[in-house]
């Protein structure tokens, strides 16, 4: 269950790009560049932390933790 969020978020990580790439090279200003550069790295970001949410490399936010309750019993 936990591969599929992230899985989705890395399809629309994707998606986003796809929509933005055309509009990157015809940034000539240096705000511009700034902004899609930053856009950019942030796009590293979530691309690597959801790879490694799929290979299981970092614990999965807490939302997407399976709840197990856990009784324990106390003998005295």
């Amino acid at each position: 269950m936990r591969g599929q969020y992230a899985l989705l978020r890395l399809l629309l990580a994707g998606f986003f790009l796809y929509l933005a790439w055309p509009a990157i090279p015809q940034a000539v200003k240096p705000l511009e560049l700034i902004f899609w550069g930053a856009w950019l790295g942030f796009f590293l970001l979530v691309v690597g932390a959801n790879i490694a949410s799929l290979l299981q490399l970092i614990q999965p936010p807490i939302m997407e933790q399976e709840y197990t309750k856990q009784r324990r019993t106390y003998n005295h």
